[in-house]
């Protein structure tokens, strides 16, 4: 835990925070898709919220769809493959903000002035702040059109993204530009937690009763009370899932409970800054803490569980203004939640941060869920520990294999080939060395199918650079290997029925760290496909041998690819001099083969 003003430790300043506040609420009153204000060399984006139920949810249960990956390609699990799911409602809101308004145009204005773009919203106007930032990051961040990166600010913005947003977010090391602000009762960043079947009938209500225009007025009904109990409800049974994953629980009844009880796929990411309602804000950015806080801090006492109150924790949605004006002017009391495993579990502690956590209401359980998922994230960070300290295993190993090709070369064979036909001891010890390789990536891989390690760990240039090393050298053999056994006669071809994901994973990262479209680095594959094209007649593959020839001549004019695979007893050079004439012609690899 540490102290501090706000601004000095989230790296925006609390004069632009609580600008950006003013501005989500009067862009409430504003007809239009958005509204700009410059100040100084910041440009403000505040986005307007919608009232109307249609814009919160367009399917049952929680209206959640794939993301977009032509306009957000970093929105995945890069070797799971797992693109991450967002809310249609608002997805498609911020679609037709980008297709028919001027946004696009006045961002790129704001960008060729070197202004420091802020996106901000309240309410629902927070997912469209949060879309239009990810889409500058994809747009021009990435590709290195602009270096400042854009703030998001909301303030009791709605869940829009599952857990692979946080993933993303943090792995492109994006997530630090999101800055969440909620109140401690405020409903509404729970909604999507609620299937939109059991809150249906009350949910326009509830949202004309929280439009800052208008003059509903729901005092004394029933109907607030029913709604905040359905969200709890559902924030339970999704807190407490979560909560027995971040404890080792492995009990498959969970499980099946998980199977017939509808779970919200939304999840918190970026910063979340927790007002108390005293003045005092608790700041953390692990995701699974923060989910439980929206749970724990929500809780009533019996004292607190009457209309009155209930009316006034749907107020606090409006309260956003007040509430920063006070704990940033005169207050500044600020509790950095950094090391969840240290978090005092007694109400009575004499912690410097012990009032910050009883303002928020934390039961020792409450507590005890925030150090588990401190625990898990401690976890994630031993198991990369212990994966970097492989490194030099792994680089001793390669260089065994690097001096093993060059060995091949100098025997005018093929590193290829000569491993194929194993006659050697340097074959033997080679054959070993793969083997030691795989198992140690094996392993790798493993944990980032479970999400054992920490989310940028697949972001990592070290490890996309080692993996591109282990992958063209070690590949080759693994298909050799694979042919040499005739497995493909049993299994299938190589490139359908077993390649491993220890190299599927590593050309993945590679592709996604350079921007290559999927398949561009694949030379490594490069003798499963000969082994495949050579066994089939001519007519039936003249075009993919074509394609190869070209792919190869590509890769190999980029250092990807060894000129061994044209020498004279090669695999390759044998199969293309029995192709027709005509083809070796005109081919582009002709001038390689000596004929």
């Amino acid at each position: 835990m540490m102290g501090g003003r706000l601004g000095e430790n989230i790296g925006v300043g609390e004069e632009i925070i609580e600008k950006a506040c003013q501005l989500s609420m009067k862009a409430h009153s504003k007809p239009n898709y958005y509204y700009i204000h410059d100040k100084n060399r910041v440009t403000f984006f505040a986005f307007p919220g919608s009232w109307s139920v249609n814009d919160w949810c367009c399917r049952k249960p929680f209206g959640e769809i794939k993301v977009d990956v032509s306009m957000f390609p970093s929105i995945k699990s890069i070797g799971n493959e797992e693109i991450g799911l967002v809310n249609q409602a608002f997805f498609t809101r911020f679609q037709h903000l980008l297709a028919r308004s001027s946004l696009s145009a006045e961002v790129e204005k704001a960008i060729s002035d070197r202004k420091q773009i802020v996106f901000t919203g309240h309410s629902s106007g927070g997912p469209t702040a949060i879309l239009a930032t990810i889409w500058l990051f994809e747009k021009y961040t990435r590709h290195n059109y602009y270096n400042t990166p854009p703030f998001c600010l909301t303030f009791g913005s709605p869940l829009i993204g599952n857990h692979i947003f946080s993933h993303a977010l943090r792995r492109e090391n994006w997530a630090r530009y999101f800055i969440h602000f909620v109140t401690k009762h405020d409903i509404v960043p729970r909604i999507t937690l609620t299937p939109f079947t059991q809150i249906e009938q009350e949910l326009q209500l509830v949202l004309e009763f929280l439009d800052p225009k208008s003059t509903h007025n729901l005092h004394g009904s029933s109907i607030l009370s029913s709604f905040l109990f359905s969200v709890m409800r559902n924030a339970l049974s999704v807190s407490s899932y979560a909560a027995s994953y971040l404890k080792g629980n492995t009990n498959l009844l969970l499980e099946t409970v998980a199977s017939i009880v509808e779970l919200s796929p939304y999840r918190p990411f970026g910063i979340f800054a927790f007002c108390t309602g005293r003045g005092k804000i608790v700041v953390l950015d692990n995701p699974d803490a923060v989910l439980q806080l929206m749970f724990f801090c929500l809780q009533l006492s019996p004292e607190e569980e009457n209309s009155e109150f209930v009316h006034g924790m749907f107020k606090e949605h409006l309260s956003y203004e007040s509430e920063l004006h006070e704990s940033l002017n005169y207050m500044q009391d600020v509790t950095y939640l950094v090391n969840l495993v240290d978090v005092p579990l007694s109400a009575h502690s004499t912690s410097t941060y012990a009032a910050a956590l009883n303002d928020l209401g934390l039961s020792t359980t409450a507590r005890l869920c925030l150090r588990a998922a401190g625990e898990l994230e401690k976890q994630k960070l031993e198991n990369q520990k212990r994966i970097d300290s492989n490194k030099e295993t792994i680089k001793e190993a390669i260089t065994k294999i690097q001096e093993y090709k060059m060995s091949c070369e100098i025997r005018k064979i093929g590193y290829y080939d000569t491993f194929k036909i194993q006659k050697d001891q340097s074959d033997f010890n080679a054959n070993i060395k793969r083997l030691e390789l795989a198992g140690i990536w094996d392993e790798i891989v493993e944990m980032i199918k479970r999400y054992e390690l920490p989310d940028g760990f697949e972001g990592r240039k070290e490890w996309i650079e080692l993996g591109t090393l282990f992958r063209r050298l070690l590949e080759p053999l693994d298909i050799a290997n694979y042919y040499r056994h005739l497995k493909n006669e049993d299994t299938g071809p190589y490139m359908v029925k077993a390649r491993p994901k220890r190299y599927k994973f590593t050309q993945k990262w590679r592709e996604h760290a350079e921007k290559m479209s999927v398949g561009f680095s694949s030379e490594t594959t490069f003798w499963a496909e000969v082994e495949e094209l050579r066994l089939k007649p001519y007519a039936q593959v003249k075009d993919k041998v074509s394609r190869l020839e070209e792919r190869a001549l590509t890769w190999i004019n980029e250092g990807w690819l060894g000129k061994d695979v044209f020498l004279g007893e090669s695999t390759f050079s044998k199969w293309w001099k029995t192709l027709p004439f005509e083809h070796r012609l005109g081919s582009c690899v002709a001038r390689f083969i000596t004929t």
